[in-house]
C-alpha cells in the first residue's frame, strides 16, 4: 500500500490505493419494498491528486451520459494495469436518478426535477433526500465534477460545455475538454452546479444529442473530452489521448427561436449550421396549408439546439443559437473536430465501441 495515499473512504467502504470498486449508496425503499440505491464506480489511485466526479443520469431519460460514463471506464487509460500510474480518485455515477431511468422519465416519482433541488435535504422530500446524499457522499469528496447532460426528450443539442464565466480554472478545463461550443451561463438556484460551486468544486455540464436516445459522435466527444479533463488535471499520462485539434467555439450568450404560431414545423436548418440575421429557419403551416408564417432568426451564430418534433404549440422553443464575438469559421471548427473523433484510436477498441 501506497505511504503517501490513505484508503478513500467512501459510505460504509474503504477503497485500498491502486483498486477499483462499484459500491451501492442506499436511496430508498420503493412502494412494493424494493431497494433503491446509487452506485458508484471509484477507482483510487496509489499516486496523490485531486478526486473528480463523473456523473450522468441526474435527469433519468438523459441516457446519452450513462454510455459515456460505461465507455469511460472501459477506456485503455483506467485499466487494471494502467491504475497503478492513476494520481488521485475518480468517481463515476452512470445512473444518479435511478428513479427516472427505470421509468424513461426525466423527473423522480413526486415530479420534482432533481437538478432543482440541490443541496436538498436529509428530511425533505425523495428529490431533496437523493440531492443531499449526492452532496455529502460524492460532492463533499471532490474537487471536480463532470455532470452528463442531452437535451431533453424531442430535442437534440450539438455536443457543449456549459460554465460559469466566474472561474478561471474551470474556464480552462472546458477548453480542454475539446467540446466544440462552450457556453457561458448563469447557476441556476438549485442545480448541482450551483451547489457544487458554494462547496468550492468546480463542475463542467456537458450536454448533447437527445433525450432517450445515443448518438455516436456526442459520445465520443463526451469519453474524448473526460479523458482530457483528466489529463489536464495529471490525473493521467498522454497517452492515448489526444489533444482538440482545433480551439472550441466560446459563446457569452445566446438565444431560442420560438414558434410564431402552433401548428405543423417545417425546419429548413438543423444544429451546427451557421445562420445569418433574419435567415429562414422554417415554416409553420396550419394542417390544411392555409396559414403559414416563417420561422427566422433575430441575429446570426450557431444552431446548438432544435426541436425534432413536427407539432408544435405557439411559443414552443424551436432553435437555440449561440452568438460569438470573435472570429470563427464555425463549419470548419465542427468539420475539425468531427474528423478527429471518427479517426480516434481510441475509439477502434472492440470493448469500447
Amino acid at each position: 500500500m501506497s505511504k503517501d495515499v490513505k484508503p478513500f473512504q467512501i459510505g460504509e467502504w474503504s477503497i485500498s490505493p491502486g483498486t477499483r470498486r462499484t459500491v451501492d449508496l442506499p436511496v430508498s425503499m420503493l412502494s412494493d419494498h424494493t431497494p433503491v440505491s446509487m452506485s458508484v464506480h471509484v477507482l483510487h489511485g496509489r499516486k496523490p491528486g485531486p478526486v473528480l466526479f463523473v456523473s450522468a443520469a441526474v435527469h433519468g431519460d438523459e441516457v446519452i451520459g450513462v454510455e459515456i460514463a460505461r465507455r469511460v471506464l472501459k477506456a485503455p487509460q483506467l485499466e487494471a494495469q494502467e491504475l497503478e500510474k492513476l494520481k488521485g480518485t475518480l468517481l463515476v455515477i452512470p445512473i444518479v436518478n435511478a428513479f427516472g431511468f427505470l421509468n424513461h422519465s426525466r423527473y423522480l416519482p413526486d415530479r420534482r426535477d432533481l437538478n432543482r433541488s440541490f443541496p436538498g435535504s436529509q428530511r425533505g422530500s425523495l428529490a431533496g433526500r437523493l440531492a443531499h446524499l449526492f452532496m455529502t457522499e460524492i460532492v463533499a469528496r471532490s474537487n471536480y465534477g463532470i455532470d452528463l447532460h442531452s437535451a431533453a426528450i424531442h430535442r437534440t443539442n450539438l455536443p457543449q460545455i456549459r460554465v460559469s464565466p466566474s472561474r478561471t480554472e474551470t474556464m480552462l478545463l472546458a477548453k480542454a475538454f475539446g467540446a466544440p461550443v462552450i457556453m457561458t451561463s448563469k447557476i441556476r438556484e438549485g442545480s448541482l452546479r450551483a451547489a457544487a460551486h458554494l462547496k468550492d468544486a468546480d463542475v463542467l455540464v456537458f450536454e448533447g444529442g437527445e433525450g432517450l436516445r445515443f448518438d455516436e459522435m456526442t459520445i465520443r466527444a463526451g469519453v474524448s473530452g473526460v479523458l482530457r479533463v483528466m489529463r489536464e488535471l495529471k490525473m493521467v499520462g498522454a497517452k492515448g489521448i489526444t489533444r482538440p485539434s482545433v480551439r472550441s467555439i466560446i459563446s457569452m450568450t445566446s438565444y431560442w427561436v420560438r414558434s410564431p404560431a402552433g401548428g405543423l414545423l417545417r425546419p429548413f436548418k438543423s444544429v451546427g449550421e451557421v445562420v445569418e440575421p433574419e435567415m429562414l429557419l422554417g415554416i409553420v403551416s396550419d394542417p390544411f396549408g392555409e396559414n403559414e408564417r416563417n420561422v427566422l432568426t433575430e441575429k446570426g451564430g450557431l444552431i446548438v439546439g432544435r426541436t425534432n418534433l413536427p407539432v408544435i404549440n405557439e411559443g414552443d422553443g424551436l432553435f437555440h443559437i449561440a452568438e460569438f464575438n470573435e472570429r470563427y469559421d464555425a463549419e470548419q471548427t465542427l468539420d475539425s473536430l468531427s474528423s478527429q473523433l471518427e479517426a480516434d484510436p481510441l475509439f477502434d477498441e472492440d470493448e469500447i465501441i
